[in-house]
């Protein structure tokens, strides 16, 4: 596919037999630079329960869609394990990439306004309804408390993750996962709740769900239309889907 660039897998024996995980971004650079930190991070598992595993980012210049991602992972990854991760922004396509997901058993890795919301719960909590728009999101990154090398983030286009930025996220992915399933249990729907979650690997070859049922798994109820769930974000459940963090938090 044009444009595609899935991450290549490092040489050497401690890979093999590792699952494989296909993630789709909107984005071409934030997004796939994280999916790469937890590969280097987390990948080779702990010798105990978390198994290696390697993510594969799937992503194009220039970014996709939110139905462009959902189409992007279901080709690369074939009958694999694969997820969608795309934002809230101004898309107008999002209940039909749900629906695509939903039929393919494609995973959803939504946020809303946008992915700059899990990094900003690396360091601290956040609320209230941002409308789609990630700017006081953003303002709040750049602030944070131990986020010194996030200070120019999203200035002249500058949103990768490597060095000092990499390093500030290291050691909070469990901040992240706490602060995001507290946002469901925050959820102005009233009977949303992270403990219904699911985060257990699912095949592909699942009987179909509903668009609304699928979206659910996030913990959030069938009838939380998924445009209403601000703020939010879905990411946490990859991290514990690859057991990276529990979800006693």
């Amino acid at each position: 596919m044009e444009d595609e660039r899935p991450l290549t897998p490092r040489a050497g024996s401690r890979h093999r037999g590792a699952r494989v995980v296909y993630v789709a971004c909107e984005g071409e650079s934030t997004e796939p630079d994280y999916l790469r930190y937890l590969n280097e991070e987390f990948g080779d598992g702990d010798g105990g329960l978390r198994r290696p595993f390697r993510v594969q980012p799937v992503y194009r210049k220039n970014g996709m869609t939110p139905s462009e991602v959902v189409a992007a992972v279901q080709e690369a990854a074939s009958e694999d394990e694969a997820w969608a991760l795309f934002d809230r922004d101004q898309w107008d396509d999002i209940p039909q990439a749900v629906a695509a997901a939903a039929a393919s058993g494609v995973e959803l890795a939504f946020s809303h306004p946008s992915f700059d919301l899990w990094l900003l719960l690396h360091f601290q909590p956040f609320g209230g309804a941002q409308s789609g728009s990630s700017k006081l999101v953003i303002e709040k990154l750049r602030q944070a408390k131990g986020a010194t090398a996030f200070r120019t983030y999203d200035k002249r286009d500058d949103k990768g993750l490597g060095g000092a930025r990499r390093d500030a996220l290291r050691g909070r992915e469990g901040n992240a996962v706490t602060h995001a399933r507290r946002l469901v249990a925050a959820c102005a729907h009233g009977r949303c709740t992270p403990g219904r979650a699911w985060t257990e690997p699912v095949g592909r070859d699942i009987e179909q769900w509903s668009p609304q049922a699928w979206a659910s798994r996030s913990g959030h109820t069938p009838e939380c239309p998924i445009l209403h769930r601000d703020p939010s974000t879905d990411v946490w459940r990859l991290l514990v889907t690859l057991g990276i963090q529990g979800t006693a938090n």
